[in-house]
């Protein structure tokens, strides 16, 4: 659909528009967003479509047909989007549809191995959200995130990779030699090896606007979208590792670099402090609160800060916001599963499992894959994984691995 195909007629205070907006976003929906608050002609129209009442999120498509406070279910099958298994068995079940789970997708399918990959919103996963990928091998004008992301479903598809959206998976289970995977909606899929590569997502600030820029002024990976902002002016939020380190990356790039810091002080190791506090790009605001991000024409042009010392709000002038406050591992379906994670929720695989897997219920006979899980035949790749780089290309080369160890793994059975 084009971008004037939808429009979601709603207000920023109702929740069902924000999960609305939220949902098209995520699966990569272009949409049209009219706030009926500050267009009485839009009012009136949300009213004509629903008998004189005020009801939103009002969703109107290009045919001229609408939804009303649509449930995921219901908008899901008004976009055509497939959320229906064909069957309840396959030879692998991948959890995630980013770079990691679709490159191990697309070579066990090669392979003939029957595979199915669920994904409970858009195909590409982060990469699919970011504005471009410059560091891409084999992209020398670089590739929009979104196009990459397409791209790589396409390949998938090609090889007979069967993709499930719209699935939120809640646990797995394991029975014999067979595994279950188990979806928000009481469905349940066996395979004989799970391949978990759900990534991760970036801790977010939660305030007004930072939702609506996110990729047009906001991000959460320099060494992604650093080099767009060459001789602008760019502010990183954080007080951490990341956040120094990140800022004396980009101000390779940029003319000025603002970083913002909640506390009283960094909580970056002393070597990387020194360096920034010396970096003649860079100027840091201590005690610094962002209160909203600020735009126009869908791109971020400003910074609402408050100086917790003074009480003082401004707006900071930015073409550029990135966002470095922790990451947060998609693992909470795992929660009392039987995969060891680590203590910031990330999996353990490999080497990394306590003494190879002696220890572990399964691994009597032999020792865990490089990918491989505490539970035997479940697997990991890509940024959920303890140790992963966090970045689209090693998430890549990390499914082709997975793929190939699960299809030794496959052959044991």
């Amino acid at each position: 659909m084009t971008e004037a195909e939808i429009t979601v007629y709603g207000a920023p205070s109702c929740p069902a528009c924000r999960n609305s907006k939220m949902f098209l976003g995520e699966h990569q929906i272009p949409y049209r967003w009219v706030n009926i608050d500050d267009d009485a002609e839009a009012e009136r129209f949300v009213m004509e479509k629903n008998g004189g009442r005020r009801i939103i999120p009002t969703i109107v498509f290009g045919d001229g047909s609408f939804l009303v406070q649509p449930a995921v279910a219901e908008l899901a099958a008004k976009l055509g989007l497939k959320t229906e298994a064909s069957r309840s068995q396959y030879d692998l079940i991948v959890v995630g549809g980013g770079p990691a789970g679709l490159t191990a997708a697309l070579y066990t399918a090669r392979e003939g191995i029957d595979t199915l990959v669920i994904e409970r919103a858009a195909f590409g996963g982060q990469a699919a959200g970011t504005e471009r990928l410059d560091n891409m091998p084999g992209f020398p004008d670089g590739v929009t995130g979104s196009e990459f992301s397409q791209r790589l479903r396409r390949q998938a598809e090609r090889f007979g990779v069967e993709l499930l959206q719209v699935h939120e998976v809640t646990g797995i289970s394991r029975n014999a030699d067979l595994h279950a995977v188990k979806t928000e909606n009481g469905k349940q899929y066996t395979a004989r090896s799970i391949l978990i590569a759900t990534g991760s997502h970036y801790k977010r600030l939660g305030v007004p606007g930072e939702t609506d820029y996110l990729g047009a002024g906001v991000h959460f990976c320099a060494t992604c979208d650093g080099p767009l902002y060459k001789g602008k002016r760019v502010a990183v939020i954080g007080g951490g590792n990341s956040a120094t380190e990140e800022s004396l990356f980009l101000a390779k790039f940029a003319d000025h670099v603002t970083i913002l810091v909640r506390g009283e002080e960094f909580r970056a190791t002393r070597l990387i402090q020194d360096e920034v506090f010396k970096h003649p790009k860079i100027e840091i605001r201590f005690q610094t609160q962002v209160k909203a991000f600020l735009g126009s024409n869908s791109k971020l042009t400003h910074l609402k800060i408050l100086d917790a010392r003074t009480g003082r709000e401004e707006n900071l002038e930015v073409d550029g916001v990135f966002v470095f406050i922790g990451l947060i591992p998609n693992t909470r379906f795992l929660e009392g599963r039987g995969v060891l994670l680590d203590r910031w929720g990330f999996i353990l695989t490999g080497y990394d499992l306590p003494e190879q897997g002696r220890h572990i219920t399964g691994y009597k006979m032999r020792a865990p894959y490089m990918l491989e899980t505490s539970l035997p035949g479940v697997f990991a790749a890509g940024d959920v994984r303890m140790g992963s780089t966090k970045q689209v290309v090693s998430a890549a080369g990390e499914g082709a691995a997975a793929a190939l160890a699960i299809r030794e793994y496959l052959k044991r059975l």
